[in-house]
């Protein structure tokens, strides 16, 4: 479900849920590259600012760690929101 709550101009602050949480926009994403956020930001900078999603590519997670790893994964832990219970692939 995606509800807004406020429009300014073209600005909009909205809810939307998911099947993994909610998230409150407008809202920084951070980019995961074969499941790790590189650069500057380190996961105490991410705790700091709240961070409330990250957008994954999938197809570095197919070749590197794999189809069978990943789904293991996924199964095995559903990717707790807990950055410091995410398995490590």
């Amino acid at each position: 479900m995606y509800k807004i709550l406020k429009m300014e101009g073209r600005a909009k602050r909205a809810h939307m849920e998911t099947v993994h949480g909610n998230i409150e926009t407008p809202v920084f994403m951070n980019v995961g590259t074969a499941a790790a956020i590189k650069g500057a930001v380190s996961t105490e900078d991410l705790q700091q600012i709240g961070t409330q999603v990250e957008l994954s590519n999938t197809y570095h997670l197919h070749v590197r760690p794999g189809d069978d790893t990943y789904w293991r994964a996924q199964s095995d832990s559903q990717f707790p929101a807990d950055p410091e219970q995410t398995p490590r692939l």
